[in-house]
């Protein structure tokens, strides 16, 4: 199951937060159609966040046809994201890579405009998925 983690310094609303964790877990693999999200009172205890806004972040996710709500039942994952599984070898390589960007001294925020960079050089962001070398 899920464990949402809310950064409130990040200057990310909270509900976009859990969308973000949810469809990264999707495309991860963590999560696969048919699993159960936790429930919203689980969450709101988790992260002490109010329950409006899980709810709002689970209706997000809906609208978007990831997941279904069924009625006293919980909400559930419908479809999932991308192809690629937590323990994909790129994981690996992409965990040594950060491991060697910590150690010749960058901060997260660098190592995040660093990545990002690099994926505006290789993939097109207005076509997701579209490479544009």
């Amino acid at each position: 199951m899920i464990e949402y983690r809310i950064d409130r310094r990040s200057g990310v609303a909270t509900y976009v937060q859990i969308v973000q964790q949810t469809k990264q877990a999707l495309r991860l693999g963590l999560l696969e159609p048919g699993d159960k999200l936790p429930a919203a009172r689980e969450v709101v205890e988790a992260t002490a966040v109010n329950p409006n806004t899980v709810l709002k972040a689970y209706r997000e996710l809906e609208r978007e046809g990831l997941v279904e709500a069924r009625r006293g039942l919980g909400t559930f994952v419908r479809r999932s994201l991308g192809a690629t599984p937590g323990d994909s070898p790129l994981r690996g390589e992409l965990s040594e890579w950060a491991s060697r960007a910590r150690t010749a001294g960058l901060e997260r925020d660098d190592v995040a405009a660093l990545f990002a960079a690099v994926l505006d050089e290789h993939f097109d962001t207005t076509e997701e998925g579209q490479d544009h070398r």
